[in-house]
């Protein structure tokens, strides 16, 4: 056997043995984690305080079903869990399995129960493409105590798994993993595995490797599984270099970096063409940061920020709406947050601007540290007891709910002080907070 041929079967798996049924394993197969320590990404459910160290420090599991995006843990936790538990693996995949798939595998739980006592761990991968006949078939199972399923979904399992399921199980979301935890995972492969260690490779651009992965460590490994497969023949330390990244995933070179003046060039470009109301220059930004890899979150954030800064009073909802990307963004994560994304990036950019209520608080803060000393009015006061209602406080005061309109003419003010903070614009809704204001406060709007 030629060199060229020996080092790839050495790096692959030789033909024989994959003939005598040992099928080749990925890279991300061969280290996937075999105990909780070993698991990133998910500390609130592993970590000292998590609910799976718990249950597997008691020696029991419920059934349950694991939430997350690709590529977080979800197969290798069902893993770990049954090997602790010494509870015997069995594994389907609702893509091509039926119901005669299920029953084959209940029967075999229910026989093999009754022989050697041994539980069996019944996974289901996609187990919201079971249909209502197939997911009904698991209910006796689960409630007799025959299996112990865990099912694996990328999608919310409230609007995809059966309510007579969902509450037989526990339902624990998987994070996507953050760029630490790629890079451990990672590093990690290239250090225990034995096939890749001899190649003594190195990751030379991990913004790169990062970026392409999404959050996603099989999508990562694999990444590097193909990358080590073309420079085989090198010489060890293999680097593994952008280009060579580049070229055997067929990915575009971002010019966008995430830690240097891209990062916040680009940023900036975003916020103005929210500003000024180009929702497609927006966009284009947005997706710019998307495809260099940008933290979606911190977009997100910058988004909430930016609807109080530059829409404000002008359309109220936009700051409800950004909070609500936020939250769609950390609950989602990337591939699908993107969507959530596009449609905050386009209401925002669309939407009447008005930067009032922050010019108001820059304006009224400077003004407050210049008058700290100026005591509040008694009339303002709280009078909690008797001595302090005795003493003045909060004699005087009117109680607007009590006059027409539900207003009364009153200083708010300390008594040496007063000045105006907020100019409402003419835009959206703050037209209307304007034309209220200056007809409440006729004086102070001279």
């Amino acid at each position: 056997m030629d060199a060229d041929r020996q080092n790839q079967e050495e790096l692959f798996g030789s033909r024989a043995g994959r003939a005598d049924g040992e099928s080749f394993r990925p890279l991300a197969d061969r280290v996937r984690p075999v105990t909780l320590d070993d698991v990133r990404g998910q500390d609130h459910l592993v970590g000292p305080d998590g609910p799976l160290r718990g249950f597997l420090a008691r020696g029991r599991l419920p059934s349950m079903i694991f939430w997350g995006p690709p590529g977080s843990g979800k197969t290798t936790l069902a893993e770990i869990c049954a090997n602790l538990l010494d509870f015997r693996f069995e594994s389907l995949s609702a893509v091509d399995a039926g119901v005669r798939d299920v029953r084959r595998v209940l029967d075999l739980a229910a026989h093999s129960r009754g022989g050697d006592e041994r539980r069996t761990l019944l996974f289901i991968d996609e187990i919201h493409r079971f249909n209502k006949a197939q997911q009904d078939s698991l209910l006796h199972a689960i409630e007799q105590g025959i299996v112990v399923l865990v099912g694996a979904t990328t999608e919310n399992p409230s609007f995809e798994v059966n309510a007579a399921l969902m509450s037989r199980m526990q339902v624990y979301t998987l994070r996507p993993l953050d760029d630490d935890d790629i890079e451990a995972v990672v590093r990690r492969a290239l250090e225990s595995d034995p096939q890749i260690a001899r190649m003594q490779a190195v990751v030379d651009d991990w913004d790169f490797l990062i970026a392409f992965s999404g959050g996603d460590a099989r999508k990562a490994l694999n990444a590097v599984e193909a990358a080590l497969a073309v420079a085989q023949d090198a010489d060890p330390p293999v680097h593994l270099s952008r280009e060579l990244l580049a070229g055997v995933l067929q990915k575009k070179l971002p010019v966008y970096d995430r830690k240097g003046e891209a990062h916040y060039d680009t940023i900036s470009a975003f916020i103005k063409s929210l500003r000024g109301s180009d929702p497609d220059a927006a966009l284009f930004w947005l997706a710019r940061m998307l495809e260099g890899g940008e933290d979606p979150k911190f977009i997100a954030r910058r988004m909430v920020i930016f609807a109080s800064e530059d829409v404000g009073n002008a359309d109220p909802y936009a700051i409800t709406l950004a909070v609500s990307v936020f939250q769609a963004v950390e609950l989602i994560g990337l591939p699908e947050a993107r969507i959530n994304l596009g449609q905050g990036v386009t209401y925002l950019a669309s939407c009447p601007k008005s930067n009032a209520s922050y010019r108001a608080i820059n304006e009224a803060q400077r003004f407050a540290s210049a008058h700290q000393d100026e005591p509040v009015p008694m009339h303002l006061r709280n009078a909690p007891t008797k001595f302090m209602k005795k003493s003045g406080y909060g004699k005087g005061y009117r109680y607007p709910h009590d006059h027409p309109g539900h207003f009364v003419e009153e200083r708010y003010f300390p008594e040496a002080v007063e000045a105006v903070f907020y100019r409402p614009t003419g835009e959206g809704r703050e037209k209307f907070i304007r034309e209220r204001l200056s007809e409440l406060w006729k004086e102070r709007w001279l």
